[in-house]
């Protein structure tokens, strides 16, 4: 495995922290890393709410890259409670497909840490409708 994607499970381990803010607010479950095309690592953990207020980790890590004012990512990973075991949900790969709508598909997901298997954003989601 690349020594970024050690580096990166590290930056999302490191923030996930799972802590119940109130009784509407929880937060940490999942952490997640994104690899910026400069090189550098922006991290973010999920909110959850008892309404649709809450946002995923990997959308919060891209939140935080374009916060820093960066806007092309090159690679995602996301430690959940079944430890980092499956892809960015819609809503983040919509998020990723909008933000790089002529590359998006050359962006690499770790889908599993463990094997260390790895797919493109293309591969995840090949017919979008901006494609």
């Amino acid at each position: 495995m690349d020594k970024i994607w050690i580096e990166m499970h590290e930056a999302a381990a490191a923030v996930r922290k799972p802590v119940t803010v109130s009784d509407y607010v929880t937060c940490g479950e999942v952490g997640a890393a994104v690899l910026s095309r400069s090189g550098k690592i922006y991290t973010g953990v999920c909110i959850d709410t008892c309404s649709t207020l809450g946002i995923c980790a990997e959308r919060n890590a891209i939140f935080n890259m374009i916060t820093n004012g960066e806007y092309e990512i090159d690679k995602v990973l996301c430690i959940s409670p079944n430890e980092g075991r499956g892809g960015p949900c819609g809503a983040c790969r919509e998020l990723m497909v909008q933000l790089m709508p002529k590359t998006y598909k050359d962006i690499e997901i770790m889908l599993d840490y463990r094997t260390g298997r790895v797919v493109t954003l293309g591969e995840l989601t090949p017919e979008w409708w901006i494609g």
